[in-house]
C-alpha cells in the first residue's frame, strides 16, 4: 500500500476502533451526551479517511509531491482538535477548540477537492 493511503487508513481504522468502544460505553452507561463528539469521529475518522485512503490509492500520482502531505496534515490535526473540542463544547466549556478543529477539518477538505480537480483528472 502507497505510504499516504496507509497513513490515511490507519488513522480511520485507529478511529474508528475508539469510536466503536467509545459507543459501547455510551451504551453501557446509558448517557449519550457525548454522541455528537462520538458521530463525528466515526464520521471524520473512520469514513472521510478511508475515503482519503482509497483515492490517493486507486489515483495513480494522487500522493505525489506536498499539498497531499499538507492535506493528510490538516486533517489529522482537524480530527485530534475537533473530537476533544466537541467534548468540550458539549460540556459547555470552552468551543475554541471545536472552532479551531472545524477550520482545520474544512482546510483539509478544500486541499483534497485540489488534489482531486488536479490530479483525479490526470488518471482518467
Amino acid at each position: 500500500m502507497k505510504p499516504l493511503a496507509f497513513a490515511f487508513l490507519l488513522l480511520g481504522t485507529i478511529s474508528v476502533v475508539i469510536g466503536m468502544g467509545w459507543g459501547i460505553q455510551m451504551s453501557a452507561t446509558a448517557d449519550h451526551t457525548l454522541s455528537p463528539a462520538h458521530a463525528h469521529l466515526n464520521l471524520l475518522g473512520w469514513v472521510t479517511m478511508a475515503l482519503f485512503a482509497f483515492f490517493y490509492q486507486l489515483v495513480p500520482g494522487a500522493d505525489q509531491g506536498l499539498l497531499p502531505k499538507l492535506h493528510f496534515a490538516s486533517a489529522a490535526l482537524g480530527l485530534v482538535i475537533i473530537i476533544p473540542g466537541i467534548v468540550m463544547a458539549v460540556k459547555q466549556t470552552g468551543e475554541t477548540m471545536a472552532k479551531l478543529g472545524s477550520v482545520l477539518t474544512l482546510l483539509s477538505m478544500v486541499l483534497f477537492l485540489v488534489v482531486v480537480l488536479t490530479k483525479g483528472r490526470k488518471s482518467a
